[in-house]
């Protein structure tokens, strides 16, 4: 009979809890290739790089290719970043150059750099 393994948090001598660190699901909406979106999409890359590497997904939308996307997250301005996970959603607009402001209104710490 074959023996199975406790996961790591049950193990005896462990105290530590194991946590599954959280994914962010990020929709970041620009207007097409102007130098404002460009700098926009690098900001925000930078930023998840640093920040949440391995654990998110950013999706760029090109208002002027997916209309319809501006409705749903109620979209009045771009750049304009959609933090959809983990809750509570928020919503950035700017050129996202200010690290510290990102991180804030994603509700990362600043010390958080994996």
């Amino acid at each position: 009979m074959a023996r199975i393994k406790p996961p790591a948090h049950h193990r005896q001598g462990s105290t530590a809890p194991v946590t599954t660190p959280e994914r962010y699901v990020l929709r970041l909406y620009v207007s097409g290739a102007t130098a404002r979106s460009l700098c926009a999409i690098a900001n925000v890359n930078a930023v998840c790089e640093q920040y949440l590497k391995g654990r998110y997904q950013l999706d760029v939308v090109d208002i002027y290719r997916q209309p319809a996307l501006l409705q749903a997250d109620q979209i009045v301005a771009v750049p304009a970043l959609v933090k959809q996970l983990p809750f509570p959603s928020r919503l950035l607009i700017g050129d996202f150059s200010r690290t510290e402001q990102v991180l804030q209104g994603l509700g990362i710490a600043a010390g958080a750099a994996e």
